[in-house]
């Protein structure tokens, strides 16, 4: 299988990987993607470019030739039989991931904190890619001075503050994260901005404009429909909605289990099938704009400033969660890389806009 994606055991080049335990292989193709990873934490196996690696791997195919074995077929089964996804099970990611520590996140993602795919667009930095995504954004809504917005999943408030700033909306945000909570209260502060301490399912008011970013990979299956009512319920007659989310190439009921067990648990990625389906006969679908390359940009640059902030954070996480880390942002890179995951913004209005929608890219 490493053949085929152009991958050599103890080659030379920089996504050839180097094996220190014979026992690797069995692990491997006996736990797949779980096993891998876990493999690579015990420090079973090293590469000098996972990024590179992961790239070769997804493009060949290789995931698609692991067998299933009991624990897939328990997690599958747990998927269908139970929602994974509940108010209670939702907060899970909150406090494993998000509440990591806001100075941890600030130093990988920067100044306008924001843990989505930049929009590289006649730049390479990031911090300029992130200001292009947030008024990108603004764009697609038609966001204007007065407009009352709801960001449903608001993460450390960035897109909050540049709509109140930028466009002089008043802005209601919330999350299932405290440190997110605190972080976006201080960077909000002065501003017409609430940031609330809630769950989607529990909001009920209304809008002039909803956004929602990075938000449906939490959301699960089960309860895609339910997200569409929530934003459709909150939303004006002659309001949009956006949707930007991470979206897988097939339909799927289950993560990745190695980033449902280590980064991100209970989550799991659209398609764009499962999120337009949740929309059906609640929205008129407007655009749909797919910059999923991006995404690889993104991710590479949040793990080189992951790796220059390291020594600031070594002794608290240890070596074990450095390796973790790199893991996750270079596996997903090379994904991404590869096109094997997209990243798409809906934008939707109720009843279709009369005069039509003016596509912005």
């Amino acid at each position: 299988m490493l053949y085929q994606a152009d991958i050599r055991v103890d080659g030379d080049r920089p996504w050839d990987i180097r094996v220190h335990n014979d026992e690797f292989y069995a692990r491997a193709l006996a736990g797949g993607t779980l096993a891998l990873g876990e493999s690579y934490l015990d420090g079973w196996w090293d590469c000098d470019a996972l990024d590179e690696f992961f790239f070769r791997a997804a493009r060949a195919g290789v995931g698609r030739q692991i067998r299933l074995n009991l624990r897939m077929i328990v997690s599958i089964v747990q998927s269908i039989l139970f929602n994974l996804q509940t108010k209670v099970r939702a907060k899970q990611v909150g406090r494993e991931h998000y509440d990591l520590g806001n100075d941890f996140f600030e130093s990988m993602l920067g100044p306008y904190m924001q843990y989505s795919c930049a929009y590289f667009r006649a730049t390479s930095d990031l911090e300029e890619a992130q200001k292009l995504k947030l008024d990108l954004i603004a764009r697609k809504l038609g966001l204007k001075h007065g407009m009352r917005l709801l960001d449903i999943g608001c993460g450390w408030g960035g897109l909050a503050k540049f709509a109140a700033e930028q466009y002089g909306c008043s802005v209601v945000g919330i999350t299932i994260s405290r440190e997110q909570k605190i972080y976006a209260e201080t960077a909000c502060r002065g501003l017409p901005v609430e940031i609330r301490l809630q769950d989607y399912r529990d909001i009920s008011e209304s809008f002039d404009r909803v956004v929602s970013v990075g938000m449906m990979e939490h959301v699960g299956y089960k309860n895609y429909r339910h997200y569409m009512e929530t934003a459709r319920r909150c939303l004006n007659a002659d309001g949009l909605f956006l949707c930007h989310t991470i979206a897988g190439t097939e339909s799927i009921t289950l993560s990745d289990p190695w980033l449902a067990k280590y980064i991100f648990p209970n989550s799991m990625l659209p398609s764009a099938a499962q999120a337009t389906k949740a929309a059906e006969g609640l929205f008129v679908l407007e655009d749909v704009h797919n910059f999923g390359a991006d995404y690889d940009k993104t991710l590479m640059a949040w793990e080189r400033n992951f790796r220059a902030s390291w020594p600031l954070f070594s002794d608290h996480f240890g070596e074990r969660f450095f390796r973790m880390w790199r893991y996750y942002l270079l596996s997903c890179a090379g994904s991404f890389r590869a096109r094997g995951i997209q990243l798409f913004q809906f934008v939707f209005s109720n009843d279709g806009l009369l005069n039509g929608y003016t596509t912005v890219r």
